[in-house]
């Protein structure tokens, strides 16, 4: 780390069920570590985010039940219908002839007909109640598995904020030091304040500050040539330098 890049990589993948991405590896350039990550704010929308999704998904699987207990009982009662139909002809055929004297066909008939609906009621609700658990089973079991990615994504990015803060703090301890070495000092203060000085003392006689003037110029002149020549002039040198152009 420091002002290179890193060499270690972050790639996002989904996993098989393609629901998850999973973090394999981190890479940060110089300009990522001094980007801090709002660990709170990422939480926070990726729990948001699952939220979401399974709220959509019940929803659905919802409807899907609705739609397929509707169609099922239609096709049941049709069914039903055709069964209580073929029955009671059926019933009709072979009882009425012999009870037509002591019984009324038309009770017979609806009496059939009751338990028929009855017992189709009643395989209904078992189907129903059937489907309805296993529907809240699979639910259960994805929300579940929706709430173990999230502590897991959570994890991974606790973990990638603390790497992101280590590498930025320590990156700014590289620039802090680098820069700290260099100090820097005004060139030829002493020769600027001597001129402030004569022409406070000498108004509208500046004539009399020219040669301190000539000096300051050529001292800044000689601080020039020296920084280009010796980069990194220290305070020695500095002081040795303005030395040469004291005015007496």
């Amino acid at each position: 780390m420091g002002a290179n890049n890193s060499t270690r990589r972050v790639s996002l993948e989904r996993d098989e069920n393609d629901n998850v991405t999973v973090v394999k590896g981190i890479r940060f350039s110089w300009s990522c570590l001094l980007v801090a990550v709002d660990e709170t704010e990422l939480r926070r929308k990726i729990s948001e985010e699952l939220q979401r999704h399974l709220e959509e998904e019940r929803s659905r699987n919802r409807r899907e039940l609705h739609q397929w207990l509707e169609k099922e009982r239609t096709q049941l009662q049709a069914q039903a219908h055709a069964d209580a139909q073929v029955q009671g002809k059926d019933w009709v055929s072979r009882v009425l002839p012999r009870e037509r004297a002591a019984l009324d066909d038309s009770i017979h008939y609806a009496a059939l007909r009751e338990r028929i609906n009855a017992d189709n009621e009643k395989l209904r609700v078992q189907v129903s109640s059937m489907q309805l658990e296993a529907r809240d089973r699979a639910l259960r079991k994805q929300e579940a598995f929706y709430r173990e990615q999230v502590a897991k994504l959570e994890e991974q990015s606790a973990q990638v904020a603390k790497v992101t803060n280590e590498n930025y703090h320590k990156a700014m301890d590289e620039v802090n030091a680098k820069f700290k070495r260099y100090e820097v000092s005004a060139v030829c203060a002493d020769l600027q304040d001597q001129i402030m000085k004569c022409y406070r003392e000498n108004v509208g006689k500046t004539l009399l500050c020219s040669r301190l003037a000539s000096l300051y110029l050529q001292c800044v002149s000689d601080a020039k040539q020296v920084t280009v020549t010796t980069p990194g002039l220290t305070q020695n040198s500095y002081e040795h330098l303005t030395s040469k152009f004291k005015y007496y």
